[in-house]
């Protein structure tokens, strides 16, 4: 082998060796290559203010009829006994309105989600109305109405919140509150009072607008919304007060007012 031959020979081993070495030890000498992060906001909350102790205490009802009350079941194990005293107050017809499971759950979590966009159908306690949504189009078919029709489909629900005693509901609420307040921390709010938040979602339902009727609607895709942006940009309960009709938003109103005189330190608000 001549001395040219030896050289390239060696060359290539030393090349061979370096390549080996590079490939052996590549993590160490070249830095890492760095995943994309990927920064999904979560959700803005409302604050919740802890306190030591409530704006708004619920003061233990010490009449005969809250003496004869039962002793108050577990929380699980409540549906049949809170089901037998709705029926009480509200009348037999609320049965067939109502789920049959989690009720004081989902009592508590639907208060608490009314001044928010959306309440989802599953912690829902009130099932489907008997008749579906009904919006009429208009002439021009450029849009459509919410009338009568639709305003019907609350007749039963808002006649029997009209006709109750608004001593009875409110004896009812103070013997299941301590319930509702271990529903509500258990909720995700250990440090805050049901009641305090009960009277927050009243004042924010009786700030609903009446706008004039019929309402205008627009349906851009499956679901319909309300034409005008104001409107549309109300929160899930108050939503729920302009699909009834102003004379049924008027009847809850007046029933949230009397129930807030009977829970609120202050009494009923203008």
């Amino acid at each position: 082998m001549s001395n040219s031959e030896l050289r390239i020979l060696v060359v290539v081993v030393a090349l061979a060796g370096l390549a080996f070495t590079f490939w052996h030890f590549r993590d160490d000498i070249l830095p890492r290559e760095v995943a994309a992060v990927v920064v999904i906001p979560e959700p803005v909350a409302e604050p919740v203010i802890d306190r030591t102790e409530p704006l708004h205490p619920v003061v233990p009802d010490t009449s005969l009829q809250a003496v004869e009350m039962e002793q108050l079941p577990p929380l699980d194990d409540s549906d049949v006994s809170f089901l037998v005293a709705l029926v009480d107050v509200l009348g037999p017809g609320i049965d067939g309105l109502l789920v049959n499971d989690a009720l004081v759950d989902r009592f508590v979590a639907s208060i608490d989600n009314l001044p928010r966009k959306q309440v989802s159908e599953k912690i829902r306690p009130i099932g489907r109305l008997a008749t579906p949504f009904n919006a009429a189009g208009t002439p021009d078919d450029a849009s459509f109405i919410l009338g009568p029709e639709n305003f019907a489909r609350y007749d039963a629900l808002v006649g029997l919140l009209a006709a109750a005693d608004p001593d009875a509901v409110v004896a009812v609420y103070r013997h299941y509150y301590p319930l509702f307040q271990e529903s509500y921390e258990r909720l995700g709010y250990p440090n805050a009072y049901f009641n305090d938040r009960v009277i927050e979602v009243i004042d924010h339902l009786l700030q609903t607008p009446e706008p004039l009727e019929p309402i205008r609607l627009t349906r851009p895709h499956v679901l319909y919304q309300f034409a005008d942006p104001e409107l549309e940009g109300l929160s899930s309960g108050q939503k729920m007060l302009l699909r009834m009709g102003n004379e049924h938003a008027s009847t809850v109103r007046r029933a949230l007012q009397a129930l807030r005189s009977h829970l609120a330190v202050g009494g009923a608000v203008d």
